[in-house]
């Protein structure tokens, strides 16, 4: 592995580096186990941004510092417990500006989801609430064996937040993440390995390398095609056939004339050409 390059991220509650064209954003409060906090909505997506923006990084890789991933949304931060009642005549009002801003706020999901570039997950422990929601938002998911996945919504009496819903209907269908929401019981490492909510588990020690490994060989790899691919498998879960079957066709034929077909269509013939003479 080459040496990292440091990134501002403007917060301490966020670390960037790039490291071998993978670009790694760490949520950095291990004191309160990564629990979201103001700064991070701001910084994450400048850094989504900029890394998606970026050529020379060819995949982005988000983790938490310590032994969690993210404790999701901050309850003490915002404890509606002591709140007031709200007037049922302005009741409206505040669900509407209230939602926007939470929106607003979830817009790390969104761009996890769509940016071009391939997202990794890397949990070093609990992904609890918004942050389970953070963690699925990403391509795929590399986990600790100590890592757990928690909805932890229905024992606040919350519906949840930041696309948890969307992003595990899509993963284990809809009958199923209705039970593991409203169940809200830890989904352990080895039973997201079966659910196919993690890809990969490694023993603790092994995440941070294993994880910044598996990201560096495919930022190594046709970043372009790999763009085109997700971009095939999100349009698998929304376009009837013939339409994904168009989009694919023009995205086949586009990088079939990028720099990085030609490149490994030469290296594939080398290969052939070294092969038949060994045998020779």
């Amino acid at each position: 592995m080459s040496s990292a390059q440091p990134i501002e991220t403007g917060t301490e509650t966020v670390l960037a580096e790039v490291v071998d064209g993978v670009g790694v954003i760490t949520l950095n409060r291990p004191e309160r186990r990564n629990a979201l906090h103001a700064e991070m909505y701001v910084a994450v997506p400048r850094l989504l941004e900029q890394f998606g923006a970026d050529d020379t990084i060819g995949c982005v890789l988000l983790t938490g510092a310590g032994g969690a991933f993210c404790a999701g949304g901050d309850v003490r931060d915002g404890n509606s417990a002591k709140q007031p009642p709200t007037p049922a005549a302005d009741i409206e009002a505040k669900v509407h500006a209230q939602a926007a801003i939470l929106a607003d706020n979830a817009r790390m999901v969104t761009l996890l989801h769509r940016m071009p570039k391939v997202t990794i997950a890397a949990l070093p422990g609990a992904a609890v609430g918004a942050g389970m929601s953070i963690a699925l938002a990403a391509d795929m998911r590399i986990a600790a064996r100590s890592a757990r996945l928690i909805p932890g919504w229905s024992k606040l009496a919350f519906s949840g937040d930041f696309g948890g819903a969307w992003f595990l209907t899509r993963l284990v269908g809809p009958a199923k993440a209705l039970e593991l929401l409203i169940a809200d019981e830890p989904v352990d490492a080895e039973a997201g390995l079966r659910l196919g909510l993690f890809n990969r588990v490694v023993d603790d020690p092994e995440l941070p390398a294993a994880a910044l490994r598996w990201a560096a060989q495919i930022a190594a790899g046709p970043t372009d095609a790999f763009a085109g691919t997700k971009a095939n498998v999100r349009d698998a879960q929304s376009l009837p056939l013939e339409q994904a079957l168009a989009a694919e066709s023009e995205r086949m034929v586009r990088s079939g004339m990028t720099a990085e077909h030609r490149a490994a269509v030469k290296a594939w013939l080398a290969a052939a050409a070294a092969k038949s003479g060994a045998r020779s």
